[in-house]
């Protein structure tokens, strides 16, 4: 390790297992074996920084990208999968509000609890602890519950007990945020005062004017990777604008997923109007020729008939049911309707089957479809427009032309 450094660290890799649904008992475990499934999430891949002697490093980056994580590698709370940290000196730290105080103690004696975490001997913590409770200025709070104490009073009593351990490595993670303008204030002159004193100091925090206050260098974190290292106004710069940029390319991606789901809601409006709103459902469509027997053919000048059985969701009245004709190339060759034969609108209010036959079809010797649809008087479509039978023409007295056709519903 280099004597002018108080901090090394060196490929250092951090990932944790994320479990889907982790069972806690052995029993649940061997049972039910497959719930003990994970995802790994790798934090932190394979970065080296280092921290000199009585200099302020501020670790900037958005939530998630491993800025808390390396702070609490470097107070050895949890350890990296691969790589090495070398630190120089006592390590006193703030990690988060409150951590190693007891809720039921009082604040003097979380003092001598969170104290001696640092190291401190009762001698040592006797000596400060005047100190410490004028700086965290809690005065009759101080005999109290921290249980009873506010979120500030808490950030006081433990910024209070780091400051005065006296250590030679001070880290700090988002602890600022917390606390009045005044004590804030009292706060940044402390850590000037304790840096002038030769304290190494490195801070996480997402008010990046505060590193601009006190520290020499900013390490930007991304990702897991370390993105750049610096002069903390430069980096700070470059850090703003690329989340700038990524802001407006996640309101872009909103705004497609929103135009996506709204084309998708049209696509679906769209596809309910042409195929129907399934009061009625139309079935398999059978085509019967002219001695009752179901066939896909049928002869120039014959009669055939459709049968078209139906399903009833919902009792609906006056529709129109319509059918085209189409021949294999998709020409039109004929059009009817309900309407249009004099049968008239038909109620549906239980399952059945509709019958129409035709007589002395004219279709010349060609293969064919039909398309049904049941519409309502404003149009809109109660069932699926859709290709119903296929089937084929051949001449039996002679090709026959396009021309109307007898038909009979029942």
């Amino acid at each position: 390790m280099d004597k002018d450094n108080a901090i090394e660290v060196r490929n250092i890799s951090k990932s944790f297992k994320v479990y889907y649904d982790k069972g806690n008992e052995l029993k649940e475990k061997m049972l039910f074996w497959k719930r003990n499934k994970y995802e790994k999430r790798v934090v932190l891949d394979d970065i080296s920084f280092s921290v000199k002697k009585g200099e302020a490093v501020g670790l900037v980056g958005k939530n998630g990208c491993g800025k808390s994580t390396t702070l609490k590698l470097l107070t050895k709370i949890i350890y990296p999968d691969k790589g090495t940290i070398e630190m120089s000196g006592r390590v006193s730290s703030l990690l988060e509000l409150g951590a190693g105080f007891h809720p039921d103690m009082s604040g003097r004696e979380n003092i001598y609890t969170n104290a001696s975490i640092f190291g401190l001997t009762k001698k040592e913590i006797d000596a400060r602890l005047n100190d410490i409770i004028e700086f965290s200025e809690l005065g009759t709070f101080i005999d109290n519950p921290v249980r009873t104490y506010s979120s500030g009073m808490y950030m006081r009593l433990a910024f209070s007990v780091a400051i005065n351990v006296d250590a030679d490595i001070l880290l700090i993670d988002e602890i600022l945020a917390v606390g009045d303008a005044n004590f804030q204030a009292k706060c940044f002159n402390k850590l000037r005062e304790i840096k002038a004193q030769g304290t190494t100091i490195v801070i996480v925090s997402h008010a990046l004017e505060q590193i601009e206050e006190i520290c020499e260098r900013s390490i930007w974190v991304r990702d897991g990777h370390i993105q750049q290292i610096g002069e903390p106004k430069e980096i700070h710069k470059a850090y703003l604008t690329a989340m700038e940029e990524e802001r407006r390319e996640q309101a872009a991606n909103e705004r497609k997923q929103l135009l996506e789901a709204e084309e998708e809601q049209a696509k679906r409006l769209a596809w309910e109007k042409r195929h129907g709103s399934w009061e009625v459902k139309i079935g398999d469509v059978k085509l019967v020729d002219k001695n009752g027997v179901e066939s896909s053919k049928i002869y120039t000048g014959e009669s055939m008939t459709l049968e078209i059985p139906y399903v009833v969701n919902t009792p609906i009245n006056d529709i129109e049911v319509k059918l085209d004709f189409y021949r294999i190339d998709s020409l039109l060759v004929y059009r009817t309707s309900s309407v249009l034969s004099g049968v008239g609108r038909l109620n549906f209010d239980k399952d059945n089957k509709l019958s129409i036959t035709f007589d002395n079809v004219p279709f010349v010797t060609s293969e064919y479809y039909v398309n049904i649809a049941l519409e309502t008087k404003d149009g809109d479509e109660v069932d699926v427009y859709k290709e119903a039978v296929k089937f084929i023409v051949e001449s039996a007295k002679g090709e026959g032309g396009v021309a109307s056709m007898n038909n009979s519903w029942k």
